[in-house]
């Protein structure tokens, strides 16, 4: 056997062994700190960040951080003091990404202004004020997009009786805007219709939407809560 080849068995070997001795410190830290962290709140991973020896805890969407030996719990965001780069924040729009063509679009209403050439998603409650403000403003002045609204009843049971007559109006699109535009009450109870409720219910819920608006963009990407027509415009540009 030449020395090449033991030279590549002494590495694989070494990686073999760092790994097996990485794993066990993990899980060990996963046995101590999920009991902390509450009923019912499950760590996803635990991993090295590159960052003062922490260790990077993920669990429900958010990310915490912890010594290796799982006695220190850190809650908070770490920047880097030389580029004043919010490294969590950063790690956190990550792990939170989706992929966009994997959305069901289909239960979406769907708008298109102008030449629709950008794209995004916006999940919203019919009972949600905020949604209303974010439709009857920053929506309003956008232009060049195509917007694939879903309807995610998370407020109240209301919320699924609007959702269902809008999505079984004869014309739902129209139905949507009066009810969060123009004013105007929603329509009367549909006799018999199929709605997407229950998928985009469980959708939302796999995606971590804990509040509306929450909107996605092609790249994955989702912003929280009704922003303005600036930082909608900012996003856009900074997606390549």
């Amino acid at each position: 056997m030449g020395k090449s080849h033991i030279a590549v068995l002494l590495a694989t070997a070494l990686v073999a062994a760092c790994a097996g001795a990485e794993a066990p410190l993990e899980a060990n830290i996963k046995k101590i700190v999920e009991p902390k962290l509450g009923p019912g709140v499950k760590i996803e991973s635990v991993k090295a960040t590159p960052y003062g020896g922490l260790y990077e805890i993920r669990a429900g969407g958010d990310i915490f951080y912890t010594d290796k030996s799982g006695e220190y719990l850190f809650m908070g965001h770490v920047f880097s003091t030389k580029t004043a780069q919010d490294l969590t924040k950063e790690r956190i729009d990550e792990i939170n990404k989706i992929k966009f063509s994997d959305l069901p679009l289909e239960s979406a209403l769907k708008l298109v202004k102008g030449n629709g050439k950008r794209v995004i998603a916006v999940f919203e409650d019919p009972n949600c004020g905020y949604c209303k403000r974010f439709r009857q403003t920053t929506l309003k002045e956008l232009d060049n997009v195509t917007v694939y609204t879903f309807m995610y009843n998370i407020l109240s049971e209301d919320s699924f009786a609007k959702s269902k007559n809008i999505w079984c109006a004869p014309d739902r699109n129209k139905a949507w805007d009066d009810w969060m535009i123009n004013g105007k009450a929603a329509p009367a109870a549909a006799a018999s219709c199929a709605t997407p409720n229950d998928k985009i219910l469980a959708l939302g819920q796999k995606m971590r939407i804990q509040g509306t608006p929450a909107i996605f963009f092609a790249d994955g990407s989702r912003i929280p809560g009704a922003v303005d027509i600036k930082t909608l415009e900012a996003k856009f540009s900074s997606i390549k």
